[in-house]
């Protein structure tokens, strides 16, 4: 539950992003729409959720940082 909501978080901050982003390009505002693509909030917001997925997909640790045994 809690990684779904984290997950939602960070979509909904890329969205935002994603949004700014869009403004910058109907102002004209090209040279700023780059940085912010390529060192800005956009990049760390993709960043953040790619990490996210990556350590879902291989972090098997559970609470306590030991790998899950399944049923004993």
């Amino acid at each position: 539950m809690k990684y779904a909501q984290q997950t939602q978080d960070a979509l909904d901050r890329l969205d935002y992003s994603l949004a700014a982003l869009r403004t910058m390009i109907k102002r004209g505002e090209n040279e700023e729409a780059i940085r912010f693509m390529e060192e800005g909030d956009l990049k760390e917001r993709f960043g953040e959720l790619q990490n996210m997925i990556i350590l879902s997909q291989t972090n098997n640790l559970g609470a306590s940082g030991v790998n899950n045994i399944g049923t004993l």
